[in-house]
């Protein structure tokens, strides 16, 4: 929701909430203007309440209901969130009572966390105001046994994802991390092994969410989903934002860092505060990987290089040059790839190249093909999101789309005949049509730059679709996977 729709409506609804008594807690390195997190009584917001309400950048309800089976770490999932919304700069409000769910209130809240809930917890009532409340820019958080309710409800199925089928008992296994730019998974390595209770769905969400974990079901036992088990996905949804973790059945899992990392990445997506690409992606194949036999294909053009880290990320160093995929080149495709700004001055150059023959003097690349860019202060026609120094990105979806320096970004560079366009974090921001004969777009190599000693710009996950050739007139608009 919006900051001037929650504002509205900040001292409205809190007779609706209910559970424990807590005081404020301040946002970390803030003083008295930092946003309260806690639980609501029965009695309205006092003065001091819904000035915290207004200073708040983003506000979560947390809700716990249970219809069926009660989870005891529901406790330590409450004060999990809280200690995040404190930690983070967002308040927290945490209830039991479906009342909540009223139009006015819901207003309030940038995102409602679903918080191990089970069975049926809203009347018709309800789930209406929460549908409206989704169409119009709210967002959702389900965390474990969230799947696990509203089986007749079919909006909520769709927001969830998937619904719950069954469980092995609570053992370790290997979480396989897809998706390493948004926000509840950047700071995860490819492999994460923890202990939960894993749970089978109904479905699959592959195809109609955006998958961002899931689990190797040769690490364990009791696995039903024939070796593709998401766990972790996101989605826009109706309107709204989606995101859903199967993770946190345990209370250990609310003390564990990497699951707190985790559940806050989710929350800072599905509240907006962050961007991230969640269309559904299937049918890419990698050209970088994170690994060292991955880069096999990929010749160094001209000075620099580019550094390998543990973590599979490629940063860039020194230059100018260009580190491009040699095995083959492409016609019609999509690339997709995630980058972000390394240096501490928040300042870095670089981009993707597209469309230039093989060779390995960057300045052909130049010269010959076309260049996205990656770079925060420039005129429009070179910063981020422009076909370089041929035509600037919208800029202002280009500005609500990006994440800051520090922060990872998605691009998708969509080749078909002459046609280029260019998406990030999910949200068109280009569209090109070559017209220099000299130049062409049909048939060519793809490469990364290195722009020199200053610039540091880091490169994950570089991966590419091909795709049937069509003609720039008859290119359809992307569906994102």
């Amino acid at each position: 929701m919006r900051a001037s729709e929650r504002l509205a409506t900040a001292v409205v609804g809190a007779a609706l909430l209910i559970g424990c008594v807590s005081g404020p807690a301040m946002s970390q390195g803030a003083g008295t203007g930092a946003a309260a997190s806690r639980d609501t009584g029965s009695g309205a917001d006092t003065g001091a309440d819904a000035g915290a309400a207004a200073r708040a950048e983003s506000r979560v309800l947390v809700f716990s209901k249970t219809g069926g089976f009660r989870h005891d770490s529901i406790p330590e999932g409450i004060a999990a969130v809280k200690e995040l919304g404190a930690a983070h700069g967002f308040a927290v409000d945490a209830t039991e009572d479906a009342g909540a769910f009223t139009a006015r209130n819901l207003a309030r809240y940038d995102a409602v966390v679903f918080l191990s809930t089970t069975g049926d917890v809203l009347n018709e009532t309800q789930q209406g105001a929460f549908e409206r409340y989704v169409r119009r820019g709210g967002g959702y958080v389900g965390v474990h046994a969230a799947a696990d309710t509203e089986y007749d409800w079919a909006f909520y199925g769709g927001l969830a994802g998937a619904y719950f089928q069954s469980h092995p008992a609570i053992q370790p296994a290997t979480v396989d991390v897809e998706d390493r730019a948004h926000p509840a998974t950047s700071g995860l390595e490819a492999t994460w092994n923890r202990t939960d209770e894993w749970y089978n769905y109904r479905s699959n969400p592959r195809e109609r969410a955006h998958v961002l974990a899931s689990l190797d079901e040769s690490s364990y036992t009791g696995g039903t989903m024939n070796g593709d088990h998401p766990i972790a996905w996101c989605q826009e949804y109706q309107g709204g934002r989606a995101f859903y973790t199967g993770g946190g059945h345990t209370k250990e899992s609310y003390a564990e860092p990497a699951f707190r990392q985790h559940l806050l990445g989710g929350i800072r997506w599905a509240t907006g505060e962050t961007q991230a690409d969640c269309r559904p992606e299937n049918g890419y194949r990698p050209l970088f990987d994170g690994t060292t036999e991955s880069l096999s294909a990929w010749r160094q053009a001209g000075p620099g290089s580019f550094e390998l880290s543990d973590d599979g990320t490629l940063t860039s160093s020194g230059g100018l040059g260009m580190l491009w995929y040699a095995a083959s080149g492409f016609g019609s495709y999509s690339l997709k790839l995630d980058w972000k700004m390394a240096s501490a001055s928040g300042d870095d150059n670089s981009g993707v190249f597209v469309g230039f023959p093989a060779s390995d003097d960057p300045w052909s690349a130049v010269n010959n093909g076309y260049e996205i860019q990656i770079d925060a202060t420039d005129v429009p026609e070179r910063t981020t999101g422009s076909v370089y120094s041929f035509q600037s990105a919208d800029i202002k979806k280009r500005d609500r789309a990006l994440n800051p320096p520090g922060e990872w970004n998605t691009y998708e560079i969509r080749v078909e005949g002459e046609r280029l366009r260019v998406w990030l974090n999910g949200v068109q921001i280009n569209d090109f049509t070559n017209t220099d004969p000299v130049r062409s777009l049909r048939d060519g190599h793809v490469g990364i730059q290195n722009h020199g000693a200053e610039d540091r710009v880091s490169f994950r996950d570089i991966r590419i679709k091909e795709l049937p050739a069509r003609t720039a007139a008859s290119a359809a608009p992307s569906p994102g996977d």
